[in-house]
């Protein structure tokens, strides 16, 4: 039996530049980069070197603090460049594809049989542990850690974000395998959310809790529904995984192979036809950017996720391990003279002041990336408290932050939350304080500090 999570506080930005439901196989891409900065707080330490021959699922690096964390190839092909950095830090692997692609087996894994300790090895030495993130922190997992219970969510609730009734369907033999051996590494339960409207590929699994969610943004995030359900005191460890990755997970456990492929959607304004495409992890964004509709001198921002938390990326960059998203929208470098003293209608609001936006709920808007305003110091207005619907202080926990009080942090529900929370705060901040920034830098201070 399912139990149903309602959110009323936070904020549904409707966009311009939705991505119709049609797949399609985007070009292929000759070269697959695999950068260490998407897995914050590991040290890379490379296995392999510039000319090396790899097959899909063979490991590239590992993490320094943990051997055991593997990083592998998203495809077969050579190693032809290592990036690096100040004092050689490691910035991206790049591997030149192979026309024919060669898995390295793992072996399949029954996994109604397999002992915990099989199925963690497994995900290990295949490279698949690193989409499972924890909570406290948002880093990858500590597998040496027994999580309290684990989250799952099957909603996407942000701007652009893809259908994931869509880009899973006919993979529940893959979700199923994968939730069921995630089952086995906790004494608690697996959560899975879906939306209550619509049907969702994940609503007929076993050996999970299922709960249907409805509200604005941010109610499928991961860490409201944790909030909701089961909030993280000191000492205690959650896990959480994003659903388009157990796709991969359980391909592995059933096949044997590392199946780097994901369903993306390409949307915003700037995008001509919004669709989505059948690529890889690390493709190059260039296969589908300037091939599908999106102007090669054109003004315009690509973003590596959503239009909130995603990471900006040049065109000639690659989809980021996490993403299952790319979205082009206008650049915001122009300035609007007088652009305070006058009605807006055209821009999204949480304020009634000049701005006209509550009057169309249900208008979509060709927003750029313009921050309409400059950085100053906080501005005590409660904007924040009306699109945060977490039962923590959000205004109160960002300058606990700022001035680096781990008392204070812990007391006001810092272990359950991560930069994804606090994206609407910064999207509606008069400040234009840089929340995620800000929640960032103080959980690494605490990972330090507390460990």
């Amino acid at each position: 039996m399912s139990k149903d999570i309602k959110i009323s506080k936070g904020l549904d930005i409707k966009l311009v530049g939705q991505a119709e439901l049609v797949t399609e196989s985007a070009v292929l891409s000759n070269f697959y980069t695999v950068r260490p900065e998407d897995f914050h707080l590991v040290t890379p330490k490379l296995t392999v070197k510039v000319g090396a021959k790899v097959k899909a699922g063979e490991t590239l690096f590992y993490n320094k603090a943990n051997e055991a964390v593997k990083f592998v190839s998203p495809v077969s092909g050579e190693v032809v460049e290592i990036e690096r950095g100040e004092k050689r830090k490691v910035l991206a692997v790049k591997v030149q594809a192979d026309k024919t692609q060669d898995f390295h087996d793992f072996g399949t894994l029954n996994v109604d049989s397999a002992k915990p300790e099989d199925i963690k090895a497994r995900l290990l030495e295949s490279g698949c542990w690193a989409f499972v993130k924890q909570r406290p922190y948002d880093v990858i997992a500590n597998p040496e850690l027994e999580p309290k219970s684990i989250f799952i969510s099957a909603y996407a609730s942000a701007p652009l974000a893809a259908d994931l009734n869509y880009t899973l369907e006919g993979k529940q033999a893959e979700i199923q395998a994968a939730v069921t051996a995630l089952s086995k590494l906790t004494a608690g339960k697996v959560h899975v959310s879906v939306a209550k409207k619509g049907k969702s590929p994940l609503e007929s699994l076993d050996n999970v809790k299922l709960h249907k969610v409805t509200g604005p943004h941010p109610s499928g995030n991961v860490g409201t529904q944790i909030n909701k359900l089961d909030p993280i005191n000191k000492g205690e460890v959650v896990w959480t995984l994003s659903a388009q990755d157990l796709v991969i997970i359980g391909e592995l456990l059933l096949t044997g192979k590392f199946n780097a492929e994901r369903i993306i959607a390409f949307v915003g304004s700037s995008v001509k036809k919004p669709r989505y495409f059948k690529t890889k992890i690390g493709a190059e964004v260039s296969t589908m950017v300037y091939d599908n509709g999106v102007e090669q001198d054109g003004n315009d921002r690509i973003i590596s996720g959503n239009v909130l938390s995603g990471k900006q990326i040049k065109p000639d960059g690659s989809l980021d391990y996490y993403s299952n998203i790319i979205s082009v929208i206008p650049e915001g470098d122009d300035y609007e003279f007088f652009g305070w003293n006058k009605p807006v209608f055209n821009k999204v609001s949480t304020s009634r002041a000049l701005t006209f936006s509550w009057l169309t709920p249900n208008k979509k808007y060709d927003l750029n990336t313009n921050t309409n305003g400059e950085h100053r110091a906080f501005v005590t207005t409660g904007n924040y408290e009306k699109v945060f619907p977490l039962d923590i202080f959000p205004l109160q926990i960002l300058k606990a932050c700022k001035y680096q009080d781990l008392d204070e942090m812990e007391a006001l529900g810092m272990y359950e939350v991560a930069p994804e929370d606090f994206a609407l705060t910064e999207f509606v901040c008069v400040s234009k304080q840089p929340h995620q920034q800000i929640i960032r830098e103080g959980l690494d201070l605490m990972y330090k500090e507390i460990g």
